[in-house]
C-alpha cells in the first residue's frame, strides 16, 4: 500500500500477502482525490472510512490534512494493521475503530462532512450501504458520501446521486445527502 499524495506522499507500507482486503488502487485514490481538493477543504471536515480494509482511504486524507478522521474496520488483522501504520506515521488525526460498519453507522452519534465506504464487492448487504449512510443523521445535510463498487452496481436512480466515475475496475458513485423537503 502506498500512499499517493500530502505530506506522507511515497510512503509504503505492506499489510503482508494473507491480508484478504481489496485496497483501492493508486491511479483510482490518486483521481479521487484530485476530484476532492477541487471541492473541499480537507483541513475542515470532518471524514468517515466505512469498511477501511488497510486504512489507506484515511492515510491520504489524514496526509492531505484532514485533522479529524473516523477509520471503522471489523477484521482483527486489517484493524491491527491500520493503528501500526498511525503509529508509524505517528499520526494523531486518525481514530481507528474495530466494528461492524452497520452496526457502527447504526449506533453513531456522530455526524460527518464526508464519508467514504469500500465494503468488500461480494458483501451480501452491500446493496444497502447508500440507505445506511444517507437515511441517517450519519453525514451532514450537506455531506459528500463517496461509494467504492464494482461495475456490477448502478445506483444511479437514487435522488441524491450526484455522478459516477470509474477508474478501470474501480467505480466510484458521489451522493449528497438529501435535505429535508429536496428531491
Amino acid at each position: 500500500m502506498r500512499i499517493v499524495g500530502g505530506q506522507y506522499k511515497g510512503r509504503l507500507f505492506n499489510p503482508g500477502k494473507s491480508f484478504k482486503a481489496r485496497p483501492t488502487t493508486d491511479m483510482a485514490k490518486e483521481s479521487l482525490f484530485n476530484i476532492l481538493q477541487n471541492q473541499i477543504d480537507f483541513e475542515d471536515i470532518k471524514v468517515l472510512d466505512l469498511f477501511s480494509g488497510t486504512g489507506s482511504i484515511s492515510f491520504e486524507f489524514a496526509s492531505r490534512g484532514c485533522t479529524d478522521i473516523t477509520s471503522v474496520e471489523l477484521n482483527f488483522q486489517h484493524h491491527r494493521f491500520i493503528k501500526e501504520v498511525i503509529e508509524k506515521l505517528g499520526e494523531k488525526s486518525i481514530k481507528a475503530i474495530k466494528a461492524n460498519a452497520f452496526q457502527y453507522a447504526e449506533k453513531s452519534d456522530q455526524c460527518f462532512d464526508l464519508i467514504f465506504a469500500d465494503p468488500p464487492y461480494d458483501h451480501k448487504q452491500f446493496a444497502q450501504v447508500p440507505d445506511l449512510v444517507l437515511s441517517g443523521h450519519l453525514l451532514k445535510d450537506t455531506g459528500l458520501f463517496i461509494l467504492e463498487h464494482s461495475k456490477n452496481y448502478d445506483f444511479s436512480s437514487r435522488p441524491e446521486f450526484i455522478e459516477i466515475r470509474n477508474y478501470g475496475s474501480v467505480h466510484f458513485s458521489f451522493f449528497r445527502k438529501l435535505i429535508s423537503g429536496q428531491e
